[in-house]
């Protein structure tokens, strides 16, 4: 027997069970693979935080749990072609990650680079995408001041990290305890809450170009507040705002698995830092998520499903 991640019903995550399951059989164009670890998004308890969510992520009752994931192929489908039994791979599995198994398409794989570590690669699916994302499509340059909201967490640290490749100054939101990581990356950090206004102008006297928000309604009036034009501010933490305002909210979607491979290779070569601030076993995925939901996590969360 394999297990899974089963949710039973909409609302928090004491709802979210680990079951067993069989082992799936991969279809004539997939992959079996044997899941090692598997990143934790916040977006997998919003989904099934109630039905209107879930309804808008197409996912009904009962259900799955998470996205990311990383481990190796144990057998394909006889038309699945592309990678090889034994092959590291990591991707993404839309409310199905977090199990012992899992079958995939090859378009949902990408090889682990070597000095990418395992549970590194379970994080990345998500927050690398939407990084690599958010950067491109908002067209940072060596010549933008960027604010980054949440920049000590999984989207926002890669996030500030790919603006500073760009060569942008960055401004990154975070608290007290990790602007010490920031700094270490070239990132201002300042500090969220009150008087957030103030505290980036004192930082960027020079004015703010682009935001890139991860955290909601707070950098959002932050960013009206200090005349950053609509088109170049972007949320992935509050779309019915950014609708309100013009604002964009290019996310996961916008992404290519080419962008997915080349931040994978950042990662591996150390130009970019992933932690992972924690792992948890499968058993103990709620304490996984009551951790990652107290939305002070450096870097990333993942469980881990090794025997």
């Amino acid at each position: 027997m394999a297990r899974r991640v089963h949710i039973t019903g909409f609302g928090g995550i004491e709802n979210f069970e680990v079951v067993d399951q069989a082992v799936p059989e991969p279809g004539e164009r997939e992959f079996l693979v044997r899941v090692q670890a598997a990143g934790l998004n916040p977006v997998d308890a919003k989904i099934v935080a109630d039905p209107a969510n879930a309804e808008r992520h197409g996912v009904t009752l009962p259900a799955g749990s998470g996205n990311d994931f990383a481990g190796r192929i144990e057998s394909m489908g006889r038309r699945a072609f592309g990678f090889a039994v034994g092959d590291l791979v990591f991707g993404g599995a839309r409310m199905r990650a977090q199990a012992d198994y899992v079958t995939v398409t090859a378009d949902a794989l990408t090889l682990v680079p070597g000095g990418l570590s395992v549970t590194q690669a379970a994080c990345l699916d998500i927050a690398g995408r939407t990084a690599m994302a958010m950067v491109r499509e908002m067209d940072v340059t060596r010549d933008d001041t960027v604010l980054v909201s949440a920049a000590a967490g999984g989207v926002g640290y890669l996030t500030a990290q790919l603006c500073r490749l760009r060569g942008a100054t960055v401004i990154g939101t975070a608290s007290e305890r990790n602007h010490a990581l920031l700094r270490a990356r070239g990132i201002v950090p300042v500090t969220h809450g009150d008087g957030l206004t103030d505290r980036v102008r004192a930082a960027a006297p020079q004015g703010v170009d682009v935001v890139l928000d991860h955290a909601g309604r707070e950098t959002l009036e932050a960013a009206i507040e200090l005349g950053v034009a609509a088109t170049r501010v972007n949320t992935i933490a509050d779309r019915p705002f950014a609708a309100e305002h013009g604002f964009s909210d290019y996310a996961r979607a916008e992404s290519t698995h080419d962008e997915l491979r080349a931040i994978a290779e950042l990662v591996a070569e150390g130009t970019v830092d992933l932690p992972v601030e924690a792992t948890y076993p499968l058993e103990q995925v709620r304490a996984a998520y009551e951790h990652l939901l107290t939305g002070h996590v450096r870097g990333k969360i993942a469980l881990t499903l090794d025997e």
